[in-house]
């Protein structure tokens, strides 16, 4: 039963039988098909030595109004201008805007401090303390430059390669 009428249906030539919408309406052939959603691609936790070097990392961000508590871990880069209690352990860069509060132990590439941080940092290679920041913990990394109206009260160690020893040591 055809819902349409074939105006052209003595006159025209037959369709060839490769067209696999010889039967749908002149209306419907000029639709696309929707597209498939693309799939996310998913790296498990501790496959970042696999990931090709030119990838760009995200930036994950903790929202302003947002307060978290738990533990983050991966490859990418942080920032969090909220609220966040727990872990932080990235590949990547943590950044601490200013009024943000970051409760918790820190290993990342880079740090930089521009709201509150309580807590550890251990192996950054760069950490980053703005005016207005506060850490309260220790850090071992590899340097460490200080706004001046910024505060820290914890130990520092910076400047010493990962193999060198100690003086004293």
């Amino acid at each position: 039963m055809a819902l349409w009428k074939d105006s052209n249906a003595a006159t025209s030539s037959p369709t060839p039988a490769a067209s696999p919408i010889s039967n749908v309406p002149p209306v419907a052939r000029d639709i696309t098909p929707p597209r498939e959603p693309e799939k996310a691609s998913v790296t498990p936790v501790g496959a970042g030595a696999h990931r090709p070097k030119d990838m760009a990392m995200k930036e994950s961000v903790i929202a302003s109004e947002l307060a978290i508590e738990g533990k983050i871990v991966g490859a990418g880069h942080v920032r969090v201008a909220g609220r966040f209690k727990g872990d932080v352990h990235v590949e990547g860069n943590l950044t601490i805007d200013h009024g943000a509060r970051l409760e918790g132990q820190v290993k990342a590439g880079q740090v930089i401090v521009g709201g509150e941080l309580q807590g550890n940092i251990e192996g950054a290679k760069r950490v980053e303390l703005l005016e207005g920041g506060v850490i309260t913990g220790d850090v071992k990394a590899g340097s460490l430059t200080v706004a001046a109206g910024s505060k820290m009260r914890g130990q520092v160690e910076f400047g010493w390669e990962d193999g060198a020893r100690k003086p004293g040591g």
